[in-house]
């Protein structure tokens, strides 16, 4: 097919494993002035959502799914939700969005087979969407990790049209020519490139139109087959920690280090807004394994709900122990 004259709207889905930097490309993107008109799709695993208060504010048509990923028990809300993000470009009223392109962002643990699948299995969004390209976006210091342990992230790679290598800056060079020789026998096809906090320029990976439908084949044979399904690794699941009480600081560090000591290996992800005692300012908190950052970010709005929520996301993880930890942060 002509892309010149393919007048279909593009999709650009990010997918990669949790805490590569799938968020933070986004924010990249919406940040930057690239003249586009964009519909965001955000998906998360786990019943809080939290990527979207993440995101930098922008223009941009963000939506938001966290009942489930969209490859597997929403999979029909994701036809939904195009089938909506096509209605109201057209329509005439108030309800009226203009949108140029789509950017989906898939959880960490989706298979990219089924979400690719509905742009070109569904015929009325098919006829009005495209895939552009499916960008993965590998965290080089823990890749290596997540693909001796992890189906969902070699899938993630074997479909990529696009491989972002994030976090370099954490890697020697052996570890990452021996990470780049592992990407390449999984997935020869796509191209690889080099980030830090995913900054990439944004002609890399938009409007370069790579989908490439015989190699998802050789992939996967049954790519196209409706009863495709996924299921994730049946002991990785989510954790949601609220607490409506304001944190003492001292106690939310002894908690974060007798859990990363204990827990580090079997936490995958993890990302929270909290409200600290003695500041004014929400406090963002979130890693991958043993690694985490902690910002003061904005400050709290004036009648904002302050409640304080951290989404661990893991396997072999007591509940129980994380629930009572986090309670005991609260100042009394």
């Amino acid at each position: 097919m002509n892309m010149e004259k393919d007048v279909r709207i593009p999709v650009t889905i990010i997918t990669g494993f949790l805490g590569a930097g799938k968020t933070t490309l986004l924010n990249h993107i919406l940040n930057e002035d690239h003249g586009h008109k964009m519909a965001v799709i955000v998906n998360e695993f786990g019943e809080v959502g939290i990527d979207n208060e993440l995101i930098v504010k922008s223009d941009e048509e963000i939506i938001e799914m966290n009942n489930g990923c969209i490859c597997c028990t929403v999979r029909s809300d994701l036809v939904d939700i195009m089938e909506n993000l096509l209605h109201r470009k057209f329509v005439s009223s108030p309800e009226r969005i203009h949108y140029d392109r789509v950017v989906v962002e898939t959880t960490g643990l989706a298979d990219p087979a089924p979400v690719i699948q509905t742009f070109l299995a569904e015929p009325l969004i098919s006829q009005f969407f495209r895939v552009d390209a499916v960008i993965t976006v590998a965290d080089a210091k823990h890749a290596e990790y997540h693909l001796d342990h992890s189906r969902e992230t070699k899938g993630q790679v074997a479909f990529a049209d696009v491989i972002l290598l994030n976090k370099t800056d954490l890697v020697t060079r052996e570890d990452l020519a021996r990470l780049e020789s592992r990407l390449k026998n999984i997935n020869s096809h796509a191209r690889l490139l080099y980030t830090q906090y995913s900054v990439i320029d944004l002609n890399e990976i938009l409007g370069i139109y790579t989908f490439d439908m015989d190699h998802k084949l050789e992939v996967d044979p049954h790519f196209m087959d409706h009863h495709h399904h996924h299921h994730h690794e049946d002991d990785v699941f989510s954790i949601v920690l609220t607490e409506s009480r304001p944190l003492d600081l001292e106690k939310v560090n002894k908690f974060i280090n007798t859990w990363l000591v204990e827990h580090a290996t079997d936490t995958y992800r993890y990302k929270g807004i909290l409200n600290v005692q003695r500041t004014n300012k929400r406090v963002v908190f979130q890693g991958v394994h043993m690694m985490f950052g902690v910002d003061a970010e904005r400050e709290w709005n004036a009648g904002e709900d302050r409640t304080s929520r951290i989404v661990i996301i893991g396997k072999n993880l007591d509940e129980d122990w994380f629930r009572s930890q986090f309670s005991e942060c609260a100042v009394v």
